[in-house]
């Protein structure tokens, strides 16, 4: 059984951080410095009682509008996010409520990050194959702003929120999902982690260590351990290329674009090289949005869709890779 994308929507919150606003907070930062390295100029903030839900849910009726979907019609909602609106339930369980979707259709949250567009994808295609849907939603919404030691300049620039939606059918869409791979290497987890306020370290510890970078590791914020996941991105991102151009049957002259998740300009800039992809086929835009964790792919591809760098009859390899340590890539024929 085939699958295909039929829709693609995103939202992102109203307040914003721009290089300016960081530079009064920051005085020894270089505003060019940073735009050049991270490639951001201005990002999202969620509100203070704005959650990954509402975001969801503003994606999700922006997609039923643009692209004139009932939620009738839904009969599985998927939500990507390491911000949920509770412990329990399941924040998908709480929007299917809201939209107005059938009772009969399932929802679950997952707990995934840069590489959380792909694995949607890969359930939402795996549910339709098995009989169980006709049409997925797939949401993908974060907050990690409010993860974020105020303190902590790095993360404040690379970091913004968003949320994103696509819908995935049996119907004919505008892209058919071809084949997939998917990988994770946990031993890494520690280098991306926000370590207390769940089970493992419920209660807030106020404790802060250095890393070999002098960035600080807040327990109770996100650390990221930016060297590591740079050299883990750049170990496992080029096999992992070549081995879904093998499993699809192609070679890389054959993939007309290129949508990998936009964690940072330099990171992709490098990476870009490392794989040999032309830039010219290759997407890099987060400008005026950040890195907004796993919604920079269906982002990257509602924004090349809606400029004509991508048109039917392309080869679209998309890619996502980061926290968890997790990654995983997708053929996408347009």
């Amino acid at each position: 059984m085939e699958a295909f994308l039929r829709a693609i929507s995103y939202v992102l919150p109203e307040d914003t951080l721009t290089n300016e606003a960081l530079a009064a907070e920051f005085p020894e930062w270089d505003v060019d410095k940073v735009y050049n390295k991270v490639g951001v100029r201005r990002r999202h903030l969620s509100g203070k009682d704005e959650t990954a839900g509402d975001l969801a849910e503003k994606a999700a009726r922006k997609l039923f509008e643009e692209y004139g979907v009932s939620p009738a019609d839904i009969d599985f909602v998927l939500l990507c996010t390491q911000s949920p609106d509770h412990f329990l339930p399941s924040t998908a369980c709480i929007l299917q409520d809201r939209l107005g979707i059938p009772v009969s259709a399932g929802a679950f949250d997952y707990n995934l990050g840069c590489s959380g567009c792909i694995y949607g994808m890969a359930v939402a295609k795996g549910l339709i194959a098995a009989g169980l849907a006709s049409n997925v939603l797939l949401l993908t919404a974060e907050t990690y702003t409010k993860y974020l030691h105020p303190q902590d300049k790095s993360n404040k620039t690379i970091f913004g929120d968003g949320a994103a939606a696509c819908l995935i059918s049996r119907e004919k869409g505008f892209s058919r999902i071809g084949d997939f791979v998917l990988g994770t290497d946990g031993s890494g987890a520690a280098n991306l982690m926000v370590r207390s306020g769940a089970a493992r370290q419920p209660e807030k510890t106020g404790r802060f260590t250095t890393d070999d970078d002098g960035h600080s590791n807040y327990e109770d914020y996100l650390y990221m351990n930016g060297s590591a996941i740079f050299n883990f991105t750049l170990e496992t991102v080029p096999p992992l290329m070549k081995t879904l151009l093998a499993k699809s049957g192609l070679e890389k002259a054959d993939v007309d674009y290129f949508v990998f998740h936009q964690a940072n300009k330099y990171m992709l800039s490098t990476l870009r090289k490392v794989c040999g992809i032309p830039s010219d086929r290759f997407y890099v835009d987060l400008e005026e949005t950040g890195n907004t964790v796993s919604s920079t792919i269906l982002i990257g591809l509602k924004e090349c869709l809606d400029a004509g760098k991508i048109v039917p009859g392309m080869k679209v390899m998309v890619c996502g890779f980061g926290v968890g340590l997790s990654y995983g890539a997708a053929m996408l024929q347009f």
